[in-house]
């Protein structure tokens, strides 16, 4: 075969080294672009559509931030404190990752270069910021959010990237298994909105105790570019484009599958009536729960999960939250507490049940480390799989920790300089206070109502409420919903 020449294509160019391979370098983009997409225009949509029509333009704004601003820090120190040179064991140096002779040189894995990487890791660290807003929507001041999102994503994220996923990270060298982000996106997201919402405090009673979404259809399209983008979010950690980035892709849908399916059941079976609401929380749950597993199980393991990861976050929300006072006082919004940080949690633990050694060989390249504990009872090695969900649990404990502490004081810091909390006044009227802006021309040819700009003590939503009940009104008193 050494006579044989190669194509023009394939040869070795200044821009195309040797040890590029330009099929996984495509790809590795393709997948990063997907998630990317995840957030912009996913969860821009989603949470536009998920909340009430006052808070619209607020939720959406939340998320489209955060992603410009985690990109900006990102490049300037955030990805090399996440996977650069070792300053502690559980952290990185900062430093900028822009010089082309830095971004041209081959990635800590992969055949693909480190600017590659960088712009795939950065798109991970944005959809962590804007799951965190979910917890905080429809109140927190968004001078506060503005401050918010570089100090967590410096002082938290940060660390359990470079403790997990950095080849020089303790927990990685310990042998965790997150294979694409159950613990440091997902984990990481549950707690530090949980926390971020106790401290900011909840919306108006009026708004908890009534939150429909103001477009469902909305909502759902953004919940399908959820969906589809994990296929780069979990495919794309292979770091190539070979077998177990198909595997992972095809647990991550079998899973999620089932969990929706299972959600939709258990709404059936004890409230009559299948929620689409519900349904997207239970996509997300097994989204969420398949990712820390994707590549290393097997496709049944990915059915069981699946069904899991549909029951038990709906037991944890539907009857453990509205029986627990401690769990009704904080208001998380978009429930990530239970989405993100209880599916993340029992992915990493099914992870440790459910690993095969072969898969976790093509994945690590290590065979005799990465052992399941059912696999390690069946292979006679079952201190191994012990030692497995051990370090799986200390991954909890660590993420957890790690992210209440850094986001209370980051929120006790921030709310020194600007109140963590809009106003009630403001929280009344939503969008137009915080912005000037308003998602929808519902009044004449878009125009606003007269007084939409100078009256700050009631809603201007029940100013359009009361005017369309009583344009609508057919002589029986009824009124129609401006949701």
């Amino acid at each position: 075969m050494s006579g044989v020449p190669f194509p023009s294509n394939l040869l070795p160019s200044p821009g195309s080294p040797e040890w590029l391979s330009k099929s996984d370098n495509a790809w590795q983009l393709m997948a990063a672009t997907l998630v990317g997409l995840q957030s912009v225009p996913g969860l821009i949509i989603l949470y536009g559509g998920a909340v009430k029509k006052k808070w619209a333009v607020n939720s959406a704004f939340m998320s489209l931030y955060a992603f410009a601003c985690v990109f900006f820090c990102w490049v300037i120190w955030g990805y090399r404190m996440s996977f650069g040179e070792r300053l502690l064991p559980f952290w990185g140096k900062p430093g900028v990752a822009l010089d082309q002779n830095y971004l041209f040189k081959p990635a800590f894995l992969g055949a693909f270069p480190v600017a590659t990487m960088v712009y795939f890791q950065c798109v991970f660290a944005a959809i962590t910021l804007i799951l965190i807003a979910g917890a905080l929507l429809g109140r927190m001041n968004f001078y506060a959010w503005m401050l918010f999102v570089p100090l967590w994503l410096t002082f938290s994220y940060t660390i359990t990237a470079f403790s997990i996923w950095s080849p020089n990270g303790f927990l990685s060298k310990l042998g965790i298994i997150d294979y694409s982000g159950g613990y440091v996106i997902h984990l990481s997201s549950g707690v530090a909105g949980f926390t971020a919402a106790y401290w900011v405090g909840p919306r108006l009673n009026k708004d908890r105790e009534r939150f429909p979404p103001n477009n469902l259809l909305l909502m759902l399209a953004g919940a399908g570019l959820l969906w589809m983008g994990w296929t780069g979010f979990n495919g794309g950690d292979p770091y190539s484009v070979g077998l177990d980035a198909s595997l992972a892709v095809l647990n991550t849908h079998a899973c999620t599958a089932t969990s929706l399916l299972t959600w939709v059941f258990l709404d059936v079976i004890f409230f009559r009536k299948p929620s689409v609401i519900g349904a997207v929380q239970g996509m997300i749950t097994g989204l969420v729960c398949i990712t820390p597993a994707a590549g290393v199980v097997q496709g049944w393991a990915a059915l069981i999960m699946g069904l899991f990861s549909g029951s038990i976050p709906w037991f944890t929300m539907m009857v453990i939250h509205k029986r627990s006072k401690l769990l009704q006082k904080v208001d998380d919004t978009m429930a990530v507490l239970h989405t993100h940080a209880i599916a993340g949690s029992l992915g990493g633990i099914l992870t440790g049940l459910f690993a095969e050694p072969k898969l976790n060989f093509l994945f690590y390249g290590v065979y005799s480390k990465y052992v399941g504990l059912f696999y390690g009872i069946q292979m006679n090695i079952a201190s191994t799989g012990f030692r497995q969900i051990g370090i799986q649990f200390l991954g909890i404990l660590f993420v957890v920790f790690v992210n209440v502490i850094s986001t209370s004081l980051i929120c006790l810091v921030i709310r020194i300089f600007v109140p963590l909390r809009m106003s009630e006044e403001d929280m009344e009227i939503g969008d137009e206070a915080a912005h000037g802006e308003e998602a929808y021309a519902i009044w004449g040819q878009g125009d606003k109502l007269e007084n939409s700009s100078s009256k700050y003590g009631s809603s201007l939503y029940e100013d359009v409420e009361v005017a369309a009940t009583k344009k609508n009104k057919r002589g029986s008193g009824s009124q129609i919903e401006m949701m």
